[in-house]
């Protein structure tokens, strides 16, 4: 064959792939801006790649939201029997005095036609607060024997508005002890209170709840203490994928334990707010540490962007306006995040793999007090920047460890499989880092842009190839400097003057190139969709740190690929019960 058609064809079954925001061999090779659009362009369309469990029940009849005086009661009296629909009007906004609850098994909220953009009818949490406490909760779903609860094409609106946190419940209260039920093409943003969205235990009864494409956020401030989570996830053998978490500033996913579920092809990013943690699964409770047969994967992690314009085609790195960074990416471990919290008490059982990470982080990833945990093919994509310093939050005894990409501790982390490429530091508290507050650290990337897939801002990994950089931090307060970076080339030929035999065989391998483009395309999905999910914990590769790793950042610690400590060595003995103290920083 000719050889510009073999090229033709090399270059089609890379656009197969690209083609395809959902396929993790192709993400890594994105710019930061290029990794968002792509799954966000996929949420807009509605197109069902995480299709729902439940078909859906139209309705001829939608309930006003007018006369507002009495539409608390009326949307109620819609949830009263088995299998009762609750149907909102499109474009209407509902401002509830209280929560709306589910009553029974097999019961709907939804918006008349399912759309999933701004028509969707919005709640709006109106009812009083007074002194700290008061009403924050649009839907509550936790009664005993509301299973196969839906929730879906709908808004819910927390109306914090820049207030202090009020304490109650998160937007969306769903869970307990129940089973089955759905959240979908639900938008949650501002709560009053500590989540956007919160899937609770009950009685550790709760199952099977499936969580897919929402669009979660602004969740919280930065503001010390005033932080809330985008989706908090407790129940065991659940589903949450497909999701899009918009400056969350506690967690961005949140799992707290779950044992048996799957949290996966999430996108959280952050342009306005701080966030402490992009992927935690750092809590102790409720389920005691255990994360048994938890998968945490394919999730993307955007920090903070540069959003400087001069330049951008030519640095790397730019000033961000509002200092925004995610903290930690990925934080496995409670000491990682409480410190000595919990005691000598470890997460444990759970798989955190093949998760990507772009933009502006303290830490990439953090192992701390884990035991039995898998760690393995998290990669590093685009230009990225680890940078921060010793902020006050702080404890006046800690030594906060240099900004990195990957650290753990290998003292309390225990019988695991980690990655290579990671930093063995103190890995304690680490949420108390502070961003810089000016100067040229963050990677040009471009924010994201609702409902569209072209790039905000040039990227300059397209002309002068990628980079990751180390910052310096601790006591002395230093302001971070870039590190090593690998660049990427490319390479091409351009002629003139074509014969006729010569565009007849460009021809033939254009139209063989679009065929064979299109045909890969539904292979490539097709094998993904049936792999991805069947397979085997065990069947996990090193691919260590991905584009963008300098040769010998975070390479300074010559770790095995299994790094095995005896289970209880380090802590002298068997786990310390645990009190908790008042005040604690979670809610549940």
């Amino acid at each position: 064959m000719h050889f510009s058609s073999l090229a033709l064809l090399a270059a089609a079954f890379e656009l197969a792939l690209a083609f395809d925001p959902w396929d993790f061999a192709s993400l890594a090779h994105r710019t930061p801006s290029e990794l968002v659009h792509a799954r966000r362009a996929l949420h807009a369309k509605a197109e069902p790649r995480f299709p729902s469990p439940y078909a859906k029940r139209q309705s001829a009849a939608c309930i006003p939201a007018d006369p507002a005086n009495t539409v608390t009661d009326r949307l109620q009296a819609a949830l009263n029997k088995t299998g009762d629909v609750l149907t909102l009007c499109p474009s209407q906004n509902y401002l509830i005095l209280q929560p709306i609850n589910f009553t029974a098994s097999d019961q709907e909220i939804h918006t008349q036609g399912y759309p999933t953009d701004d028509t969707r009818a919005c709640l709006t949490v109106n009812g009083v607060v007074f002194n700290g406490t008061g009403h924050t909760t649009a839907i509550n779903g936790q009664c005993t024997g509301c299973d196969r609860a839906v929730v879906r094409n709908i808004q819910v609106n927390g109306t914090r508005g820049g207030a202090n946190p009020t304490g109650g419940g998160a937007n969306l209260e769903m869970g307990g002890d129940t089973s089955g039920q759905l959240i979908e093409y639900v938008h949650s943003f501002d709560p009053r209170s500590w989540s956007c969205m919160h899937i609770a235990e009950g009685p550790f009864t709760c199952t099977n709840v499936t969580v897919i494409n929402n669009d979660i956020g602004p969740c919280g401030s930065d503001v010390f203490q005033q932080w809330a989570d985008g989706i908090s996830l407790s129940c065991m053998n659940s589903y949450v994928a497909g999701n899009f978490v918009d400056n969350p500033t506690d967690g961005g996913i949140v799992v707290f334990g779950s044992p048996g579920s799957l949290v996966e092809n999430n996108t959280i990013w952050v342009t306005k707010n701080t966030l402490l943690g992009g992927l935690n699964m750092v809590d102790y409770d409720p389920w005691k540490g255990n994360y048994t047969n938890t998968v945490v994967q394919n999730n993307l992690v955007v920090g903070g962007l540069a959003t400087d314009t001069a330049d951008e085609t030519t640095a790397q790195k730019g000033d961000n306006n509002e200092d925004v960074i995610v903290k930690i990416g990925l934080a496995v471990g409670p000491r990682t995040w409480f410190g000595e919290f919990y005691y000598n008490n470890v997460s444990q059982n759970g798989v955190a793999r093949n998760n990507l990470f772009t933009g502006a982080f303290g830490y990439g990833i953090a192992v701390s007090s884990a035991y039995n945990f898998t760690i393995m093919g998290n990669m590093l994509a685009g230009n990225t920047s680890f940078i921060g310093s010793r902020g006050p939050n702080c404890s006046t005894d800690q030594v906060l460890p240099n900004p990195e990409a990957f650290v753990w501790n290998s003292t309390t982390v225990t019988d695991s499989t980690i990655q290579s490429g990671f930093v063995n530091l103190d890995v304690d508290s680490l949420t108390c880092v502070t961003p810089p507050s000016d100067g040229n650290y963050w990677p040009f990337g471009g924010e994201p842009v609702p409902g569209t897939d072209v790039a905000g801002v040039p990227n300059a990994e397209q002309t002068n190839g990628t980079s990751s950089g180390t910052g310096s931090s601790g006591s002395s307060g230093t302001l971070p400097t870039s590190g090593s970076g690998s660049g990427s080339s490319t390479s091409g030929a351009s002629s003139s003057g074509l014969s006729s035999s010569g565009a007849i065989g460009l021809g033939v391998g254009l139209g063989l190139a679009a065929l064979c483009a299109l045909l890969l395309f539904f292979l490539i999905r097709s094998y993904r969709r049936s792999s991805q999910r069947n397979r085997p914990v065990s069947d996990v590769y090193d691919h260590t740190v991905g584009l963008g790793q300098g040769q010998g950042q975070g390479m300074d610690m010559d770790m095995k690929e299994r790094a095995r400590v005896p289970s209880w060595q380090a802590y002298g003995g068997i786990a310390q019960p645990y009190a908790q103290p008042e005040g604690a920083y979670r809610q549940m």
